[in-house]
This record gives C-alpha cells, sequence and structure tokens, in this order.
C-alpha cells in the first residue's frame, strides 16, 4: 500500500448540534416546544429561507435551505421564527469553550458543527468516547441543548456517525468495523456524494461501498474525477486529512450544469440569475461580502475557463453579483457558444458590521 495511503490512526470527534436555532428558541420560549418550528424567513411576499427546523418539523418533511413557503405548505401548522443571531453567536462562543477544554485541535465546519481531534487531550482522559460524553453532558447541563457526536480515527468515518442516532447520539465506530459498515453504507450516504453523483454510480449498479469497492483506483478516477481517488480510500477506510483549527473560507458561490447546452444569452442570464441567489442566501448565511467576483463558464467540448472582477469595497448584493457575472460573460464572448455549465464565486471577504438584530437583517451565522 502507498504511502498516502495507509491509514493514519487518529481519535477524531465529529460533534454536531441538534436543530440548533430551533433548539434554542425552544429553549428560551417553552410556548415554543414541541411544536413544529421554523427559524428562518417568513413565506410572505418573495418568502425567505428556512435556516432550521425543529424535529417536530422534520416529520412533515421541512429541512434546512428549503424556501419558507414549500415548507408552510408541507406543514401548513408550522411557527416562523425569526433568527436571533446575537444569542445563537453568544451560545457558540460557549460551545467552543466547552470544546477548549480538551482540546485546542478544533475545526469549525459550518454553522452548527465542528471537528476535534483529541488524540492528545488536555485532561488525559484518553478515551475519544468519554470525552465526547462528556463534552455533550456538558452542553446538556450548561445549555440545555443537545449535540449528537461521531467518534473514530478520521473525519470521514466519524462524521457519518453524528449522524446515525441523532437526536443526542454518540456512535463510535472503531478501527475494525470501518471497513464492514463502509461496504455496507448506501452510495448516497457518503459525505460528499450529491444527488446528481449518486444517481450516476446507481446507473453504474454502485448502490453501496462494497459496489465502489470493487473498482480500480484507475477506474473510479476516469468515472468520477479527482473525487474517485478520495471515493477508493475512503470506502477502505483511509481518510488522513488532519483536522485543521481556524480554517478560513476562502470562497463561496455556486454553480449548475444544465441538461442541455445553453446557446442563447437569455437562457444563459435567466441561469446567472438563479445562481446568483444561491450565492447571495450562502453569503447572508455566513455574514459575508467579497471584493471578488468571479464567474466560471464550461462549454459543451468541456473546455472551462473564469473571469473575475475586483471591487474596491465589498460587496454581497443580488443586484451587483448579477449585472457582474452577466457582464463578464458578455466580455468572455457568447457568439456561437455552447454552455453546459455556469457559476459564480466571490472571494477576498471581508466581514459585515454587527448588525441591529431589525427585520430584514442577516447576523453572523458562523456558530463558532
Amino acid at each position: 500500500m502507498a504511502d498516502e495511503q495507509r491509514p493514519i490512526h487518529r481519535k477524531i470527534i465529529h460533534i454536531d448540534m441538534d436543530a440548533f436555532y430551533a433548539s434554542v428558541e425552544q429553549r428560551d420560549n417553552p410556548d415554543l416546544r414541541g411544536k413544529a418550528l421554523v427559524v428562518g424567513g417568513s413565506p410572505e411576499g418573495r418568502g425567505g429561507v428556512v435556516a432550521t427546523a425543529s424535529y417536530e418539523a422534520r416529520k412533515f418533511g421541512v429541512r434546512s435551505a428549503m424556501p419558507s413557503k414549500t415548507a408552510q405548505r408541507l406543514c401548513p401548522h408550522v411557527i416562523f421564527v425569526r433568527p436571533r443571531f446575537d444569542v445563537y453567536k453568544d451560545v457558540s462562543r460557549h460551545i467552543r469553550e466547552i470544546f477548549s477544554r480538551y482540546t485546542d485541535i478544533i475545526e469549525p465546519l459550518s454553522l452548527d458543527e465542528a471537528y476535534l481531534d483529541v488524540t492528545e487531550d488536555k485532561l488525559g482522559i484518553g478515551s475519544a468516547i468519554e470525552i465526547a460524553q462528556q463534552i455533550k453532558q456538558a452542553i446538556k447541563d450548561e445549555l440545555q441543548l443537545t449535540a449528537s457526536a461521531g467518534v473514530s480515527i478520521n473525519k470521514f468515518v466519524a462524521k457519518i456517525a453524528s449522524d446515525i442516532n441523532k437526536p443526542d447520539g454518540l456512535k463510535f465506530i472503531g478501527p475494525s468495523s470501518i471497513e464492514p459498515f463502509m461496504e455496507a453504507l448506501p452510495v448516497e450516504k457518503f459525505y460528499g456524494v450529491g444527488k446528481v453523483t449518486a444517481a450516476k454510480m446507481m446507473a453504474m449498479g454502485l448502490h453501496s461501498g462494497a459496489d465502489l469497492k470493487k473498482l480500480t483506483e484507475d477506474e473510479m478516477s476516469r468515472h468520477f474525477g479527482k473525487a474517485g481517488k478520495f471515493y477508493y480510500q475512503i470506502v477502505r477506510g483511509i481518510d488522513n486529512r488532519a483536522v485543521q483549527p481556524h480554517r478560513e473560507t476562502k470562497s463561496m458561490g455556486a454553480e449548475d450544469t444544465f441538461p442541455y447546452d445553453l446557446t442563447e444569452i437569455d437562457e444563459m442570464y435567466t441561469e446567472l440569475d438563479k445562481i446568483a441567489e444561491t450565492v447571495v442566501k450562502r453569503l447572508e448565511r455566513y455574514n459575508l461580502q467579497g471584493r471578488t467576483i468571479t464567474l466560471k463558464v464550461k462549454y459543451s467540448d468541456f473546455r472551462q475557463i473564469t473571469r473575475n472582477q475586483s471591487f474596491a469595497k465589498p460587496v454581497g448584493d443580488l443586484k451587483t453579483i448579477a449585472a457582474t457575472a452577466k457582464s463578464l460573460l458578455l466580455n468572455s464572448g457568447v457568439d456561437d457558444v455552447k454552455i453546459r455549465l455556469l457559476g459564480i464565486s466571490l472571494s477576498n471577504f471581508g466581514e459585515l458590521p454587527q448588525k441591529t438584530g431589525k427585520p430584514g437583517d442577516a447576523g453572523q451565522l458562523m456558530l463558532f
């Protein structure tokens, strides 16, 4: 086995807060407990987006990032609550403080989750399972909230494990159990395998990790590009990525591959408007603006280009992002071309000023 494919055994915990925003709201308002709840934008007017749904709402199919109008249609009695970002940030700081009692090697992933490397923990406990139990109990005792934890020897398996017994779950997948576990795992449950890739795998007769394991590394790379090598390793329980403290987002964007090649500028503009809306929602979610807007274009012959424009001050509004992307596209030449993919991203970030909490404000959303 090549050195890069030799598994490194660490003690990794993945902590994922349970319905974080909704749980905070239910904790602070007894009238909301046990009820279907959405934290996010109102479904009225142009409508908002679901930031978090309580487990009572999830039973009806309500999910994060879903349009609020869709959530209301699925669950007519759902209660909508506007986010209180200042409260969530205070809770987040407390959670981070709990983590830091055990390790300084903490990698925040998104709004409500993080990896912890406790290979060498501060308190000399030695057991990652015991540390995960203590962290969960401290969160429950000090914040009256629940978290789920996954424990394993690498990040990939720990993340999957944390989702198995939600809410308030704890799952350990040890070294000897990883390969059988990965072989039985449906491909759509692999973290990093999206709907399109999962559909492609299933069309190839690849329905589980065991099926993926039948392919050689070259075959995996040929079918799935750079990700193929990662899939090849992870189905064998190999993920040597280190937990990286202070991980910083360098860019944020969205892209779409179309079911047919675009040839008309109006079609291209329509798709750019949709992509720009997705980008803006993600920027608002993380309270970010960027000074550089980048357009990605992939043609029908798979040739790919990027074009970018920078601004003196950070931008993040829909009008500017969409207009800039259209201008970059137009200047790249759209006569007699066939486009299969368009993407927009922002980089060179500057954090927004602290929000007031008034209606319409998007507050800081990064959990840690």
